[in-house]
Order: structure tokens, then C-alpha cells, then sequence
């Protein structure tokens, strides 16, 4: 039998005990430095970082030092080798904790990392179609040309999601390769394309908006059951959103019936030390009100907007903080233990698949890619990625 994974051990104590691990109950033990990755020095996720580490200076006398990466994997590699304590990472974190996509090769693999916290603010994450197109929902995307970013795996993923809630594929579109993704706005724009994957506020929707062309963003039905299962089974990191921030006049008086998912995912390795893992949690819950207005979309980490059973496990020191103020139910309880159960499997299945594991990249990846899924589907797992 293999051994129980730490979260599983200390999921099934009591929360007198759980709470011996961490500072005493009510106390923030944090130490005096910390590393965080994060997105470049212009994006709001930067700002974020660097206003949630001016919290905790002020507060507690912790320092932060944030490491703006690139990309995915720049943003993930500090924390995979020990060298930062956090990443405030894009869905890409998800991807790394299912070895797909660009951790499905022999230096990544699924990687266990947990969920400090996330945010989730009033911008959505949606195609930005062409406002001269009459396109109201994705299901009126049929035949369009749709933008494919080589090289960039959540925003395909992203496009992929919204074709499937309107029933289709990239089979019934007119897919449009771009290198880039600020590129393929160029291309709506001079009528090469119809629609790229993008959140409702950057500035590409912001410039589609201001062309002769228009903007419009695609309705998701929050009660349309069916569009909702096709969308989730190709990306089940999305929620319904009503979005109020966005290019086009979106606004809190003109929202959007739309989809999102947090940005950043604040997220550790599994075994980050517990009394930092719940003295941040605690710290960013009680000092809320003096960050969220200090950076863009910092607001989305209030409590309310947590989603205390998506697609990533939470850190235990974090389950323990959520069972001490009374807001952690036996649901959530076992919707973590099965997230854990899943990392489990996959970091068992890795490890076996290694010793065997052909010497070709490419190679690699697609025998890695189906030895996961039938790993997967024995379990009555659905796998997900193909």
C-alpha cells in the first residue's frame, strides 16, 4: 500500500491538533524575508504582490522580495527548485500540478503545489469578438476565424472552453495562427481574424474597442446546464462571472453574463511550512482592507471571492485556517481530499513512468500524456487533458 500523503494524514485529525502545527490560534508568525514570484513589472499581478508585501512590512516586519518572470514556466521554475516561497502564478499552476501541457516533459512532470489564496476581480476572461460581427453568444461563432497563439497553451485552452459551451470545436471555425498574442488584436483589427482569448480589461480589448470594428463580448447563460458541462470538461477551471470591468462599456451598470477564473493563484510547494502558510492566509483575511485598493484587482482577494472547492488542493495550514473560523464544511473537506488523492495518483504515476520513459521529446510527452490518462481512468478519474 503506498504511503498516505501528509495532506491525507493531517486532513483526518482533529482541529486541536491540525492547529498545534501552526503559531497558536489568532497569532501571524511570518519570517523576515520572503521571495514571490510574479508576472512582469507591469502587470497588475506585480502590483498586487508588491502591495500585499507592503501589508505585511507594515505589518509584521516582513520583507518581500518579488521575481517578475516572463512566462509559466520562468514564474514556476524559482518555486520547483526551492528558491522562492511563492508564485503568484496564471493558470498555468494548474497545468504544472497536472503535468500537462508544458510541464508534460522529463525536467517538470505534476508538481505539488498548493493554494495560499487567489483573486478573483470584476474583469473577466473571454473572446473578445469583433462588435461588427452580430456574435451574442459562442454558438454564433460557427464558421468565424478564431485566433490560435502558437506557443501558448491557456490561451488556446482558454478559446477552446468557450467554443465548447456554444457546442463547437476548432473543426467549425476558421482557425488563424498568430505568433503573438498582442499580433492576433492586430489582425482583428485590419479584418484578418474575428476573435481572440484575452481578459475583458487588457489593452488589446481596450484598442479592438476603439477601431472602426467594435468589441463585443459572447453571453454565457449562467443557466445553461449543458453549455456549462461542455465548457468545464475542456477547462474545469472556469466559473460563471458576471463581469463589470471591461473594453466596450462594461461597467457595474452594463455587466456581462461571462466566465472567469482567478488571477493571480497564489501558490506554494506542498511542504511550505505551516505557520507561514497560515500566518499568510490570516495576514492577507485581517489586513484586507489596507491592500485592496492599492493595486488593480486586489479586491478578489476578499474572502467572498475565494472558491474553497476549485482545482487545486489548498495548503493544510490554509484547511486549518478556514475550519478556525467556521467556513470549512465537510463538502469542501472532501472535495480537498479527493484534489489530493488525484496529486497523489499523478505524482505516483510520474515516478513510474520515468524508469521507462522514451528518450525523444515529443515521444516523451504523448507516452506521458497516455500513461496519465489510463493512470487516471482506472481511478474513475476523468483525465481532463488528452
Amino acid at each position: 500500500m503506498r504511503q498516505l500523503s501528509r495532506s491525507l494524514v493531517l486532513a483526518a485529525l482533529p482541529l486541536s491538533l491540525l492547529a498545534a502545527t501552526v503559531a497558536q490560534a489568532g497569532e501571524v508568525e511570518l519570517p523576515r524575508t520572503m521571495a514571490w514570484t510574479a508576472y512582469g513589472t507591469n502587470s497588475s499581478g506585480y502590483a498586487q504582490a508588491v502591495a500585499i508585501g507592503n501589508m505585511l512590512q507594515n505589518h509584521y516586519g516582513t520583507s518581500v522580495r518579488i521575481l517578475p518572470g516572463d512566462n509559466d514556466v520562468s514564474r514556476m521554475t524559482p518555486l520547483k527548485q526551492g528558491r522562492v516561497d511563492l508564485c503568484a502564478c496564471g493558470i498555468a499552476s494548474y497545468y504544472g500540478a497536472e503535468g500537462v501541457m508544458m510541464f508534460a516533459n522529463r525536467d517538470w512532470g505534476p508538481q505539488p503545489i498548493r493554494v495560499i489564496t487567489t483573486s478573483t476581480a470584476s474583469f473577466g476572461l473571454s473572446l473578445a469578438v469583433a462588435g461588427d460581427l452580430g456574435v451574442e453568444t459562442p454558438a454564433d461563432l460557427a464558421g468565424k476565424r478564431i485566433a490560435y497563439i502558437r506557443g501558448d497553451d491557456a490561451l488556446n485552452k482558454g478559446t477552446e472552453a468557450y467554443l465548447a459551451f456554444g457546442g463547437l470545436t476548432w473543426d467549425d471555425v476558421e482557425r488563424i495562427d498568430f505568433p503573438g498574442y498582442a499580433r492576433s488584436f492586430d489582425g482583428i483589427i485590419a479584418g484578418n481574424a474575428d476573435a481572440s482569448f484575452t481578459t475583458t480589461v487588457t489593452p488589446p480589448a481596450q484598442q479592438l474597442a476603439s477601431s472602426p470594428r467594435g468589441i463585443s463580448w459572447p453571453v454565457l447563460d449562467p443557466d445553461d446546464a449543458e453549455g456549462w458541462e461542455r465548457m468545464m470538461a475542456v477547462a474545469p477551471y472556469f466559473r460563471p462571472h458576471e463581469v463589470t470591468a471591461g473594453a466596450g462599456n462594461v461597467s457595474a451598470d452594463n455587466p456581462v453574463p461571462s466566465a472567469s477564473y482567478p488571477y493571480p493563484i497564489v501558490v506554494a510547494n506542498q511542504d511550505l511550512d505551516d505557520n507561514v502558510a497560515y500566518g499568510l492566509i490570516k495576514a492577507l483575511q485581517d489586513n484586507y482592507d489596507d491592500y485592496k485598493d492599492a493595486a488593480p484587482g486586489a479586491v478578489g482577494y476578499a474572502f467572498e471571492y475565494q472558491d474553497l472547492q476549485w482545482v487545486v488542493p489548498f495548503h493544510d495550514a490554509v484547511v486549518a485556517y478556514y475550519e478556525e473560523i467556521g467556513v470549512w464544511t465537510d463538502e469542501m473537506q472532501a472535495h480537498q481530499e479527493a484534489l489530493v488523492e488525484r496529486q497523489e495518483l499523478l505524482l505516483a504515476t510520474w515516478n513510474d513512468f520515468l524508469g521507462d520513459a522514451p528518450d525523444d521529446e515529443e515521444e516523451f510527452e504523448t507516452a506521458w500524456m497516455q500513461a496519465r490518462a489510463e493512470a487516471l481512468r482506472e481511478a474513475g478519474l476523468d483525465p481532463v487533458f488528452e
